[in-house]
């Protein structure tokens, strides 16, 4: 998994949405106190900055050296790289201790955990009582019908290139916000032009694992398909990612 994100780090960073400053005002909310938390696969730290305005300090990991290296600078945030390599004791350890968190966030990046292995270690660092696991992502985005029509024939193409790895995490969460099956729906809105669009696509994962295995899912054609249902190339639009948010504590 850290190669995909490897060969692209500069790209995500350029690329992916920024969250919204509410949704850290919610989950500051939640925990009844604030001096450490934990941004789990933080990438290039975007999620782990908004949480430094409520947090004494936050400890980013990721197991991509290549993301940590563009990671967004703060200091309140310490970025590591933690390996698949570190044993659970390990993992605890360099977070903080038992008992230690009162916020864990992850961030777009759920799917790619070993989930029971994930659960057993927050339930370690989090605080007893208090501690919060927060779990967010976004699914779809929105543009106009006409864009969105193009936009979804040419995802179709992608889905044999996405993880196949679908855990479901939902029912392992008591919540604070949203509910069971049902996850807190929130926007993410961006302003993008058609090349900032395309710097975005060609950060997914997806691409990169076509090519991998000689499939360029943006060819030139694909490409001037999606310009041309977006318009002027030069006009800068409004993307609406679809996110969803589940925040309380592990039961599992």
């Amino acid at each position: 998994m850290a190669g995909l994100f490897d060969k692209q780090a500069e790209i995500y960073l350029d690329a992916r949405p920024t969250y919204p400053a509410e949704w850290y005002n919610m989950l500051a909310e939640l925990t009844p106190h604030h001096s450490l938390a934990w941004d789990v696969g933080t990438g290039n730290g975007q999620a782990a900055i908004g949480v430094a305005k409520h947090y004494g300090q936050v400890i980013a990991t990721d197991i991509s050296e290549a993301q940590l290296k563009c990671a967004m600078q703060h200091p309140r945030i310490r970025y590591l790289h933690t390996p698949l390599s570190l044993s659970d004791d390990e993992l605890v350890n360099l977070i903080g201790g038992e008992n230690s968190v009162d916020l864990i966030i992850v961030a777009q990046a759920v799917h790619w955990f070993d989930l029971p292995r994930f659960y057993s270690v927050v339930k370690r660092l989090l605080k007893k009582p208090g501690g919060i696991l927060a779990v967010w992502g976004y699914k779809d985005m929105k543009v106009d019908p006409t864009f969105d029509a193009a936009g979804k024939r040419w995802f179709e193409t992608t889905l044999p290139y996405w993880n196949a790895k679908t855990q479901s995490f939902l029912e392992a969460i008591s919540v604070g916000l949203g509910s069971e099956g049902n996850p807190l729906a929130l926007d993410i809105p961006k302003e993008l032009s058609f090349e900032g669009y395309m710097r975005m696509v060609q950060s997914w994962s997806a691409i990169a694992t076509a090519k991998e295995h000689g499939v360029d899912l943006l060819s030139e054609g694909t490409v001037k398909e999606l310009e041309n249902a977006w318009g002027d190339a030069n006009v800068v639009r409004t993307i609406v990612y679809k996110g969803f948010m589940l925040a309380g504590k592990v039961k599992v």
